[in-house]
């Protein structure tokens, strides 16, 4: 069994940006993210230091189990990798993922 190796922020905040690229790459995923989020698209330019924007991607993928198994699928990791990364970027220490 292979050691779990402790997720970093840099970590989460990697596939949180995939998951922005993911969302964005599809007009109706983008536009449904911003709506039920509240998040107004002038928000993403502070990306960069803002972790619950950050998060917010992360948990509204977890939200929708579809959506989550499309976008683990595509970018290529388990879909379990997901909420540890929501984790680290809202605050929860010890994440990790094998």
């Amino acid at each position: 069994m292979a050691k779990a190796k402790h997720l970093t922020i840099d970590d989460a905040k990697t596939l949180a940006l995939q998951g922005l690229s993911f969302l964005a790459s599809d007009a109706e995923r983008l536009s449904r993210f911003l709506t039920l989020t509240g998040i107004d698209p002038s928000a993403l330019r502070g990306w960069d230091a803002d972790p619950g924007l950050q998060g917010a991607v992360l948990e509204h993928l977890l939200a929708d189990e579809s959506l989550l198994l499309v976008f683990a699928a595509e970018i290529g990791v388990p879909p379990e990798q997901i909420a540890p990364a929501y984790q680290r970027l809202s605050g929860t220490c010890g994440a990790t993922f094998d």
